[in-house]
């Protein structure tokens, strides 16, 4: 099977994730679009592997999408900035807190997954 041309394509490398816009033709010569997400993971022994996601976009769908892309957008702007809060998605990520807070009625992930953490509850007594 032969592997669609590429007309155009421009790549968008952001972190562990990049994104590949690519314009490709129909059967019939016409133009559509793939967005590619390929995200990096890496294995416990140190080799990788990537997960991709594709999606494709028609012309007849491309006033609709860039116009909701666009609210879409706008609005988290709007509502939430464009300071990126990324440390968060860290899977070492551990939120500080102000020195004068007492941490030691804190209950962590680790409290969670331990039996000790959870309490016997009897209904009866409701």
């Amino acid at each position: 099977m032969m592997e669609k041309e590429e007309i155009f394509s421009k790549v968008l490398r952001a972190g562990r994730r990049t994104y590949f816009f690519d314009v490709r033709a129909t059967k019939a010569e016409d133009y559509y679009l793939t967005i590619t997400e390929s995200k990096k993971f890496t294995n416990d022994d140190g080799s990788f592997h990537y997960k991709k996601h594709k999606i494709y976009i028609y012309k007849e769908d491309f006033t609709e999408f860039k116009d909701i892309l666009s609210e879409m957008t706008d609005y988290i702007i709007k509502e939430k900035g464009d300071e990126v809060i990324s440390e968060r998605h860290q899977k070492d990520f551990k939120k500080e807190y102000d020195s004068s807070e007492d941490n030691s009625s804190r209950v962590t992930e680790a409290d969670l997954k331990t039996p000790e953490s959870f309490t016997d509850i009897n209904f009866d007594d409701i």
